[in-house]
């Protein structure tokens, strides 16, 4: 019996005393109630402060309505027992055959437990890197390749229907500077003022002018240009080969530049204007962005008729909302604050609800630091720590695991000696081992011939202590999954691998799963390998939900 379960069960009670007039609530009998894993054993399997929160709506003393509820619980299939403690708390202990039978229904579901529809039908749009086409991935960009992809699993994981989408900043002079940059460390001359610098410029020079020897020959603006578009389309997919390799893949990349080849920006601004809330003034154009709590008022097109990046911005976010998108988050670094007041103030002058179609999440800068010492230049890259070489040294899943762990809204600094260290220290280790551990388990149980999936499972058997805390932990996952995704925290779905880890490593401990030397195996022995099966699948969900691999073997 999982939490979901027995708050449907409560529920139920209620509902059956408020129809036969034995409470009397005014809103009504709620949809569902809290449920909860008590500290201490000694306060049951579960607990519910139920009682305390209807009461005094009920009219009644909290431990009155607790009796009553208590009453009809008890009557439920799979409820062992029911006490109330203090002013109306509600103890509930399940039946061992009850709470067993949970390990069963995970191995069923499989890859899909944990996942619910309480975000179904909501279309979702996840923009979590923003980048100029100019050079490598770096350390800045890796937390949200993390994080913003952990965010739309765990969306997906809660019914929604998530689309992954790359901003590539491929307009403006820096693109000018990048084709200028490569164009002369190909003609051998020294890299403009403001220029991009590093390996990777007479690296892509090289490969230019290898693939079009002539590129060199053309008349001067023409060659610029070349060398330009050449450089943009070799870095966008060096950069889209280092997110794949990353385990990060993006549904839509969209290009700056399409905004303004279309009519988007003119159609965007146009809805606005049609939204009563542009406005002229000294010659630029104007949104009247303060009538929504902004700080003030955002310039749109410039004297000089030159649009802002805001205007793009706009004419992006109504994009987005014409492709059909109920929300769009963005995923912004730590010097971007400024904007999250802003973005909300353009939705509502869109016509939309600040609080309901755009969100902005803000994150934090982070550290690599190696010897005690921070990393900060590249070889490559130059003054920059790139992707490329921290997934070489550190790995995917170590970085990735090592990311998603921590708040993004947290300063984080990663010791390379730590999070790549072979020892239970280590919490992506000890997750990892725990699910390879259990691996090694159903090899060895299938080499004894023991076929626990095809065999009769008694679920009353896993009546242990330590069986019984395996499986409640089991059951808490599709919360922490719904948790996670309400709240766009990942780091939970982590903490709790690390805690299933260490409940499943005492289970380990204490009970016996394969027989002995010529001990014959028997029903307890089945019964546990569909524990340990189900365990597996919830660690290997887990770990999927944050893009981090479950090896079979360590």
């Amino acid at each position: 019996m999982t939490p979901e379960q027995l708050s449907t069960a409560i529920v139920d009670v209620l509902t059956t005393l408020s129809t036969e007039g034995a409470i009397t609530l005014p809103d009504g009998v709620p949809t569902n109630v809290t449920v909860e894993r008590p500290r201490s054993k000694e306060h049951g399997d579960y607990a519910t402060n139920v009682a305390l929160q209807l009461g005094k709506k009920a009219g009644l003393n909290p431990r009155d309505l607790a009796t009553m509820v208590q009453q009809r619980l008890e009557q439920v299939e799979g409820i062992a027992g029911v006490d109330i403690a203090g002013p109306g708390f509600l103890n509930i202990t399940v039946s061992a055959g009850a709470q067993g039978i949970v390990a069963a229904q995970i191995v069923d579901a499989g890859a899909a437990y944990g996942h619910t529809d309480t975000l179904g039908g909501e279309k979702v749009n996840v923009e979590f890197i923003s980048a100029n086409p100019t050079g490598p991935l770096h350390l800045g960009h890796t937390r949200w390749a993390v994080v913003g992809d952990a965010i739309s699993r765990v969306l997906e994981a809660g019914g929604a229907e998530v689309t992954r989408e790359f901003y590539i900043n491929d307009r403006g002079n820096q693109m000018n500077l990048f084709g200028a940059s490569i164009e002369a460390a190909a003609l051998g001359r020294p890299t403009p003022e403001d220029g991009y610098h590093g390996a990777y410029i007479a690296d892509l020079a090289r490969e230019i002018v290898a693939e079009d020897p002539a590129i060199v020959d053309l008349p001067e603006e023409e060659r610029l240009v070349a060398f330009r578009e050449k450089g943009y389309a070799l870095q966008l997919a060096d950069q889209q080969e280092q997110l794949q390799r990353f385990n990060t893949v993006f549904d839509v990349w969209f290009s700056e530049r399409s905004l303004h080849d279309s009519e988007d920006v003119t159609s965007g601004l146009e809805k606005l204007r049609g939204q009563g809330h542009l406005y002229e003034d000294d010659g630029a154009l104007w949104m009247r962005t303060t009538d929504f709590g902004d700080d003030k008022d955002r310039v749109l097109i410039r004297t000089n008729g030159e649009l802002t990046y805001f205007a793009s911005d706009t004419a992006y976010y109504v994009n987005k909302r014409s492709r059909g998108f109920d929300r769009c988050i963005y995923l912004l670094g730590a010097d971007h604050h400024g904007y999250v007041g802003r973005l909300k103030a353009m939705a509502a002058c869109a016509g939309d609800d600040p609080e309901r179609n755009i969100e902005v999440l803000i994150g934090q800068l982070v550290k690599i630091v190696r010897a005690g010492e921070e990393v900060r230049l590249s070889k490559r890259a130059g003054e920059i720590v790139s992707l490329e070489e921290l997934i070489d040294e550190i790995g995917t899943d170590a970085l990735r695991y090592s990311l998603a762990r921590y708040p993004a809204d947290s300063p984080l600094t990663l010791d390379i000696a730590e999070i790549t260290k072979q020892s239970s220290e280590n919490p992506v280790f000890y997750v990892q081992y725990a699910h390879a551990r259990i691996a090694s388990i159903l090899r060895n149980a299938g080499e004894l011939g023991l076929t626990w999936s095809t065999s009769e499972f008694d679920p009353a058997l896993l009546s242990h202590p330590k069986e019984g805390e395996l499986l409640r932990a089991l059951a808490e996952f599709p919360r922490v999954v719904a948790s996670a995704a309400e709240l766009r925290e990942p780091h939970r779905v982590a903490r709790y691998l690390e805690d299933m880890a260490g409940v499943y490593h005492r289970f380990y401990d204490n009970c016996r799963v394969l027989p002995m030397g010529d001990e014959e195996a028997g029903d307890l022995h089945r019964a546990r390998l569909v524990l340990v099966a189900a365990t597996q699948t919830v660690l290997a969900n887990g770990l999927e939900l944050l893009g981090v691999s479950a090896p079979e073997r360590m």
